[in-house]
């Protein structure tokens, strides 16, 4: 009998829920899309590091469809801007916001710390939070391949760089490019200019004019803008692009190759895992195995014989038979800073701040 009149009564508080409900169960709202936010240090345009993040982002919103809405900032500053641009995202309802550049990460941190129930992706810093995490791509061996297109179409040797920064990414951009051309020309010289900009259309195209003017015949850059390469192009030199495909941007087969990124493999997976709660925090850097890297098509000019070499140690990258900081390597000033049958370390490689031998400057 006590059983029958707990039934009767669970029952009667069954039924006076549906009634106040009219008469319907009360379903949770599956309809409201997950909120994404995005913050890029620049305009996305239609090149450069901030559009190949937003392609990623656009490839997030076509994988997903209506179940997620993205919120994107455009032109953040690496300053306090960024923390108040990641506080009006949290209070847009975002539930996972991605920063993509370096020097937003003390602001990233800051503000995940202050909103613990929402994740954070930061692109190429190392700092991280049971919310935050840091991700990045191993560039530095699409450097590599690049360098050693460089050496060959280079009749000279002598091959130049404008950088962005002397921070660790980009002096790793360097020492790869140097390294895989030099397999290629032993004697090949890589002279670094620094522009202290990663977008300014005027000042990287000074840099590249000032190394074309020693007679360098292959400018490679760090930054955003097709000016460096037209330079060179305008000179009849060869260029290395970079975050884009500059030879179809410029029309010019005189751009031999640019790397690329693939950031819709990390940001894909990252959006779907917060929104089934298996999101965690990570440090990533992911390379070939993973699609977050590659060449865009390489000019025709390039022999087709010298080709079959790229696609070689690339596929000997992604097998993860071999890597661009393998083996003995000296800095610049003749220094042994590697032994022959060493690795160098994720660590190392994410920290260093000296440059292999044949690259002529400094990172000061």
């Amino acid at each position: 009998m006590k059983k029958l009149s707990l039934l009767l009564v669970l029952l009667l508080v069954v039924g006076l829920s549906l009634f106040a409900q009219g008469g319907k169960e009360v379903v949770k709202d599956t309809d409201v899309p997950f909120k994404v936010g995005v913050i890029y240090v620049s305009s996305p345009g239609d090149m450069g590091y901030s559009y190949m993040h937003d392609q990623g982002t656009k490839a997030a919103e076509a994988y997903f469809g209506d179940k997620i809405e993205v919120v994107r900032m455009e032109n953040v500053p690496e300053n306090d801007g960024a923390a108040r641009a990641l506080e009006q995202l949290v209070d847009d309802g975002c539930k996972i916001i991605f920063a993509n550049s370096y020097n937003y990460q003390d602001y990233v941190l800051q503000v995940a710390k202050e909103n613990p129930n929402v994740y954070f992706e930061h692109c190429s810093g190392y700092l991280s939070n049971p919310n935050m995490s840091n991700y990045f791509g191993r560039m530095y061996q699409m450097r590599y391949l690049s360098g050693m297109i460089a050496a060959k179409m280079s009749p000279t040797g002598k091959l130049g760089y404008v950088g962005a920064f002397a921070i660790p990414e980009v002096i790793r951009g360097i020492n790869a490019f140097t390294l895989g051309a030099r397999a290629v020309n032993p004697k090949a010289t890589v002279t670094v200019v620094w522009a202290n900009t990663w977008f300014d259309p005027s000042t990287e195209r000074q840099g590249a004019v000032a190394l074309l003017d020693q007679g360098i015949d292959v400018i490679a850059q760090h930054q955003d803008t097709t000016e460096p390469a037209k330079a060179a192009i305008e000179r009849d030199k060869w260029a290395i692009g970079y975050n884009a495909d500059f030879r179809k941007i410029t029309g010019s087969d005189h751009v031999l190759v640019s790397p690329m990124w693939g950031w819709d493999n990390y940001m894909i997976p990252q959006i779907e895992k917060a929104m089934n709660g298996t999101w965690e925090s990570q440090s990533y850097w992911g390379g070939l195995e993973d699609d977050m890297i590659y060449l865009s098509e390489i000019s025709p000019l390039v022999p087709a014989d010298f080709v079959k070499q790229i696609e070689a140690k690339k596929a000997q990258i992604a097998n993860e038979e071999w890597d661009v900081f393998w083996g003995e390597i000296k800095d610049n000033t003749g220094v042994v800073k590697q032994k022959v049958n060493e690795k160098m370390s994720d660590a190392d490689m994410l920290s260093i701040m000296w440059f292999v031998e044949g690259v002529i400057g400094s990172t000061n």
